[in-house]
């Protein structure tokens, strides 16, 4: 998969996922993905929220992965891996 159709994919695992984080408030946009990383920006009460951690790790890369396998870790912009 070229580095942009694995741009594509990831991008429409985030449409996927962004309504449940608009419910709550939130958002999140895509700011780069390389071979086996996606970085991702939390915005609106995302950044604020106590579970925004969790969010990433069991909702945001879980639906990364099943859309990108070639994905193997989701970076949050401020540099903190999950």
């Amino acid at each position: 998969m070229s580095t942009e159709e694995l741009k594509t994919a990831v991008e429409i695992a985030l449409q996927e996922i962004r309504p449940y984080l608009e419910a709550d408030g939130g958002n999140i946009s895509l700011v780069e993905v390389t071979t086996n990383t996606a970085s991702v920006k939390l915005e609106g009460a995302c950044l604020g929220c106590s579970v925004n951690q969790m969010t990433l790790k069991n909702g945001v890369e879980a639906t990364i992965k099943r859309h990108a396998p070639q994905i193997e870790e989701v970076i949050e912009v401020s540099g903190i891996k999950f």
